[in-house]
């Protein structure tokens, strides 16, 4: 069902491609954009996650060099019966989060400094989970290749007012098609981002919740990035919008602007399925705030000085709920 979903999302973006490729050069520029579109959809597939790291200014991180969040990754990883993804940290002050990699044996997870230095371990591991389950469900073949084709989309678009509104060209439209081409193509691909996206994340949180054991540790963690994320800018997301609907929370400012066009659902309404999930699965509120250390929620200010968590925090007294259980 993922691969014929895939499959769907990325003919209808495609045919919205040779679209707008028509406005602009009618036949001609739709079978120029045709041939465009094959090439991207062929180098998103084996591409697209290393280019989107590369937007964000991602790097790898190891056992050595943040030992604490890599063995959680390791953790989660194995609880949700996957390989080992390659784990990102981008110096972001925003709290936030995705997952990429176009199946689950070359996946990558990616977290800001912001989700890490803000949260509690507890939180980052519901905030992982949630990533690890994107990659689980194949996901994130989907978001990145949507992203590379939606971002594509939207500079075409933009060419049209340099290439499209002469006397001479192809459109069959005019410089009236030519401006609704400008104006409703970037829309048309953020429909189509859309058509996945909010059921996607309902069911990325709750079988996140289930691979950490702990559907609370992740809607404290939803409640605190989404507070967060509409008081600290994030400019790479700013500048490439198309990649978007990638992070477990819309990291753009103006994600309120038009709830009808927002690639997450509310976060409230995810919150509340998340403790709907907690009462299912027998989670009080208390044995939530255990954690997996055995302990309150210490918070960032309990974590190890150096940096991203320089020792392992999975120690001793650790509870049994837990991923390091």
């Amino acid at each position: 069902m993922n691969y014929f979903r895939t499959a769907i999302l990325l003919a209808g973006m495609t045919a919205l491609f040779m679209g707008v490729g028509f406005l602009l050069g009618g036949q001609t520029g739709m079978m120029m954009a045709l041939l465009v579109a094959a090439g991207m959809n062929v180098f998103s597939y084996w591409n697209s996650d290393r280019m989107v790291l590369s937007m964000y200014g991602a790097r790898e991180v190891d056992r050595a060099s943040a030992p604490d969040f890599y063995t959680m990754v390791e953790a989660l990883a194995a609880r949700a019966e996957l390989p080992m993804p390659r784990v990102y940290i981008i110096e972001n002050p925003q709290p936030n989060a995705f997952a990429t990699g176009r199946n689950p044996e070359n996946a990558a997870v990616a977290a800001t400094t912001g989700l890490l230095n803000s949260l509690s371990r507890e939180e980052v591991a519901g905030v992982m989970a949630h990533e690890l389950a994107h990659i689980k469900h194949y996901d994130t073949l989907t978001m990145t290749i949507t992203a590379t084709l939606a971002g594509a989309i939207s500079m075409l678009a933009n060419f049209a007012m340099f290439f499209g509104g002469g006397r001479n060209n192809n459109n069959p439209f005019g410089v009236v098609g030519t401006i609704a081409m400008m104006i409703l193509a970037p829309l048309a691909a953020m429909v189509v981002q859309m058509a996945v996206s909010r059921s996607r994340e309902y069911v990325a949180d709750r079988t996140g919740a289930q691979i950490c054991g702990q559907p609370l540790w992740l809607a404290s963690a939803l409640a605190k990035i989404a507070n967060a994320a509409h008081a600290i800018p994030n400019m790479p997301a700013e500048h490439n919008p198309a990649t978007a609907h990638m992070f477990i929370i819309n990291p753009l400012s103006g994600e309120r602007m038009d709830s009808l066009f927002s690639t997450h659902p509310a976060t409230e309404n995810r919150i509340a399925a998340l403790q709907a999930l907690a009462q299912e699965m027998g989670v009080t509120g208390a044995a939530a705030s255990a954690g997996a250390w055995g302990g309150a929620d210490r918070g960032p200010a309990a974590r190890p000085s150096s940096n991203v968590w320089g020792r392992s925090g999975a120690g001793s007294g650790a509870s049994r709920r837990g991923p390091w259980g």
